[in-house]
């Protein structure tokens, strides 16, 4: 507020000084020339009189001013300066704890100064944005911890048993291939969710019939679905089309395939049921399987999450592919949502991309 208080000063002291010598320099001329053509004698005594008069009560009316203009100036450097240093020091303070590490920090936004209500709001912005991105960060790297911990135990295990001659070289050699499998697996799931990730992934968008984009998928695993007893039903009806990249959505569906699949016992149905809508298309998978539990329907796009945590990679997966569909559907400007009923009723995955 000093600074302030030091500016409107300069300007007051500024306007004094203009303002005198101006009513000093210019003013008795000018009372002297409307008196001489108003035909006034303006000479001897009584005209000195008036021009004193005259003078003396321009400078006493200019002194009042100035000082009104002081008080004036004073009273909103206070009051606007008390508005301005709050705002800034929590502004200021709360850049301290994020510079700290609390990126959780926000400030309050003033309601009548629109301008820093704004640079509020997008400090708020950001400080959230911060804040979920070193969630995101710690989750993954708890996440990676844990799914590299198992393959590297077993291998410890192993290796210690063929220390103490309790396993065959060949048992050794067939755990540790598998392990290292397990372990390839993980970097490619790694590598597959940073490309797909929404703000750098790129799309080759071209016109796209629905109904073949689901042949393309669902055709090559009718066979292997037969033989485990899973029935897969399809309905699409012709000549609807959408403008999107092909490979990704094959990927997309694949994922929700893959993910039904896994989650439906032998002998169970899967269903893909594509539905036109105005300036959309809807893609909905369904089965009869395990089902989601109300409590993890939030949370099955997010990267590394499982709703069984019992469940290892070879069986619940590693909690990438519903991550992936979700960054791919995003960036085509669509949807995706999860709906289920609860464990043992299955589930509905429902993808919405807007149409040409």
């Amino acid at each position: 507020m000093t600074w302030l208080l030091i500016a409107q000063a300069v300007v007051l002291c500024v306007t004094a000084v203009v303002a005198t010598v101006a009513a000093a320099v210019i003013g008795p001329p000018l009372f002297h020339e409307h008196l001489h053509l108003a035909g006034s004698d303006t000479s001897g005594s009584t005209f000195d009189h008036v021009e004193e008069a005259f003078r003396s009560a321009g400078l006493l009316t200019l002194g009042a001013a100035l000082l009104a203009a002081i008080a004036a100036a004073g009273l909103v450097t206070v009051v606007l300066g008390r508005r301005l240093t709050g705002p800034l020091q929590d502004l200021a303070s709360a850049a301290t704890r994020v510079a700290d590490g609390h990126y959780g920090a926000t400030v309050a936004q003033p309601t009548r100064l629109s301008e820093l209500a704004a640079v509020g709001t997008a400090f708020n912005r950001m400080s959230a944005q911060l804040a979920s991105t070193e969630q995101v960060r710690q989750q993954m790297l708890s996440d990676l911890g844990h799914e590299l911990r198992t393959p590297l135990a077993t291998i410890q295990v192993y290796l210690d048993a063929a220390d103490d001659d309790v396993t065959s070289g060949h048992e050794l050699t067939a755990v540790l291939r598998e392990q290292v499998t397990r372990l390839d697996r993980l970097t490619r799931d790694i590598n597959a969710i940073s490309r797909a990730d929404e703000s750098a992934i790129t799309l080759e968008r071209n016109p796209i019939d629905v109904a073949e984009l689901l042949a393309s998928v669902t055709g090559p695993r009718q066979e292997h679905l037969r033989a485990r007893g899973l029935t897969l039903d399809v309905s699409a009806p012709s000549g609807t089309t959408l403008r999107g990249d092909r490979l990704r959505l094959q990927q997309v569906l694949t994922n929700l395939l893959d993910n039904a699949e896994r989650h439906t016992a032998d002998g169970g149905r899967i269903r893909v049921t594509v539905r036109p809508e105005p300036q959309a298309v809807s893609i909905e998978v369904a089965d009869d399987g395990d089902g989601i539990g109300e409590e993890h329907l939030a949370h099955v796009f997010e990267r590394f999450y499982r709703t069984d945590t019992a469940r290892d990679r070879d069986h619940g997966g590693a909690g990438i592919g519903l991550a992936i569909c979700r960054s791919v559907v995003l960036a085509h400007g669509g949807s995706i949502t999860a709906h289920s009923n609860g464990f043992g009723t299955g589930a509905r995955f429902r993808i919405t991309l807007p149409t040409p």
